[in-house]
């Protein structure tokens, strides 16, 4: 009873603080115009991204960025609050229950949120001031994938290291033991993820997507009696509801590199403390989707000369359609629910 508290009890407790801290968040984002100044008008080969600058161009200005932080915040607050609340009770089963920090489950995956989200902060901030040789695209793509790879380093020592993790389990199969091979598959894995980051494009969109995977995430941590780590993907998706709340059309604020570059970097510990990271491509599958779009976009215009999508990443494509961006929203939602369920079940009977 006290573990499905907890777990559920602190899903909601963080829904409800994040919703109470917006109203500060966005009092400061609008105070001091925390927006991109200009509209992106160039694709990522450097040509002109006309199609992608016709359809947002109204809306990559004028509405704040760093919405991320109230991710973040929410769950390093949460963390505190329970943490100290368990050493001022001590004999309190009930707040020692609660706290959900834990050398083993949730220091690594913590770490690797405030982290990586502090970095995605700072390009966020450069993307909106514009100044210097961050002139509207904040910190450069190839310095942000160094850093993160840094990041999965400092993962996979971790594992390597300190929990003695080498293999990984492949459903119905079982454990293959990678050596120190693991080490740079951890890392891949990271970069891989951290690559579908550019869900984040339309209103609600990346808050959908994230909240299901970390809500799957949670219950494939439940199940296998690791509940601080479930307490800890239950509180992020909590969060990320309450984000979802001011994000949907027309949204109050974006989520922003403090927001994706965290979530995505966390997303790929977590599937490694729960032994899934081989079907983290089918619970993450709209992430890996978008991210394969790109990749088959660049591919074409690079050897081909030409484009296989109207515009990329995926969910630009169907807008530049005809598809409403609430239609390609919520049906990217439904598949990335769909699909989180079926990489649950696949973890649960392949044991």
């Amino acid at each position: 009873m006290l573990n499905i508290l907890k777990v559920f009890g602190l899903a909601a407790f963080s829904f409800w603080l994040a919703i109470f801290l917006t109203p500060f968040l966005t009092h400061y984002l609008y105070k001091y115009k925390m927006w991109k100044k200009t509209a992106r008008t160039k694709a990522l080969l450097g040509g002109e991204a006309e199609i992608f600058h016709r359809l947002h161009k109204d809306k990559e200005v004028g509405t704040p960025r760093m919405g991320g932080i109230l991710i973040w915040t929410t769950v390093l607050i949460a963390t505190t609050v329970f943490f100290i609340l368990a050493k001022i009770f001590p004999t309190s089963e009930f707040f020692q229950k609660l706290n959900f920090l834990s050398r083993s489950q949730t220091w690594l995956p913590i770490f690797t949120l405030i982290s990586a989200s502090l970095i995605g902060l700072i390009d966020d901030f450069f993307q909106i001031r514009g100044k210097g040789k961050y002139i509207a695209g904040g910190i450069s793509l190839s310095k942000r994938i160094i850093f993160v790879a840094i990041l999965g380093f400092i993962g996979a020592y971790w594992f390597y290291f300190k929990l003695e993790k080498s293999s990984i389990v492949i459903p119905f199969l079982g454990d293959i033991n990678l050596g120190v091979l693991f080490i740079p598959f951890f890392i891949l894995v990271m970069v891989a993820l951290f690559s579908g980051g550019v869900i984040d494009g339309i209103d609600g969109l990346a808050g959908g997507i994230m909240a299901s995977i970390f809500g799957a995430y949670s219950g494939i941590a439940f199940f296998q009696n690791q509940i601080d780590l479930a307490a800890f993907c239950a509180v992020i998706a909590g969060a990320i509801l309450a984000f979802l709340w001011f994000n949907i059309p027309p949204a109050r604020f974006y989520m922003g590199e403090t927001g994706i570059l965290g979530l995505t970097t966390t997303l790929t510990v977590v599937a490694f403390l729960t032994n899934s990271a081989v079907v983290l491509p089918i619970i993450a599958f709209p992430l890996i989707a978008t991210s394969a779009s790109n990749i088959i976009q660049l591919f074409y215009r690079k050897f081909l000369g030409r484009k296989f999508f109207l515009v990329a990443p995926l969910h630009h494509h169907f807008e530049a359609k005809g598809w409403p961006s609430y239609k390609v929203t919520m049906r990217f939602w439904i598949i990335g629910i769909i699909f989180a369920i079926i990489g649950m079940v696949i973890i649960s009977v392949g044991k």
